[in-house]
């Protein structure tokens, strides 16, 4: 599997107001309020100039990457109020501790804060960051895309939490729903449609994951227990009990 980064990462309100003023150019979120700007060939014909203006507002990094396989090497160079500040450094030597990498230096410079010491990778603020979102330029630019309707980066943050939030919560009422293989119930699909009256659908399954939890919380169910288990959970969501 190949990775391939060639962009410039600042903070994203700033970075895409200049990219408004730019044909081609477009600028995807990032966590902790950066943004993406992915280098074409016609940002990169005069780079240095190009850094050097993005950066008099504001510091800037320009950050390179190419894998294929797991093998490969990774660039980074930071840019402040108009001049190039550190870098740029290479390495294709992933050996040595992950902040000392040179992507995970540059953001450390534009003050990426880590994440907490009990999160894996936690040193590692390329995750941090989301730079493992996308694995090319194009993958950057639908990122850009799907973000162009936000008036702002906090816009965005709102948007893309309460998607986060609603996926989330579609995921978690789909488990609810799905069987637990290799745990067994007293009563079938059939049986249950015949004892609630349900129609066929989701609200069996989850009468039927309902008893399998009974069955993990406190063992075994006869019959009668689960005909009354599922009598009292029936009632609890409000669906008419028939027998």
């Amino acid at each position: 599997m190949s990775y391939r980064l060639d962009a410039v990462v600042g903070d994203f309100d700033r970075l895409r107001s200049w990219a408004e003023e730019v044909p081609g150019a477009v600028v995807a979120p990032l966590r902790q309020r950066l943004g993406l700007l992915p280098l074409s060939d016609a940002l990169h014909a005069d780079l240095p100039s190009l850094l050097c203006e993005l950066s008099r507002s504001g510091p800037v990094a320009h950050l390179q990457a190419d894998f294929w396989g797991g093998e490969g090497d990774q660039t980074a160079d930071l840019w402040r109020a108009g001049a190039r500040e550190w870098g740029p450094v290479q390495t294709s030597d992933f050996r040595g501790p992950r902040e000392s990498w040179p992507i995970n230096a540059a953001l450390a410079r534009l003050g990426v804060a880590p994440a907490g010491p009990g999160a894996p990778d936690h040193r590692d603020l390329f995750l941090e960051v989301g730079l493992g979102h996308g694995r090319d330029e194009e993958d950057w630019h639908r990122a850009a895309l799907n973000a162009s309707a936000a008036a702002d980066y906090d816009d965005w943050h709102a948007a893309d939490q309460a998607e986060r939030e609603s996926e989330e919560r579609a995921a978690a009422e789909r488990a609810a729903h799905e069987r637990l293989p290799g745990v067994p119930v007293p009563l079938d699909g059939k049986e249950i449609i015949t004892l609630l009256g349900l129609p066929q659908g989701r609200t069996v399954g989850a009468a039927i994951r309902h008893l399998q939890q009974l069955h993990l919380d406190q063992g075994p169910q006869s019959r009668e227990e689960a005909e009354a288990a599922l009598r009292v959970w029936a009632a609890e969501r409000g669906l008419p009990v028939t027998g």
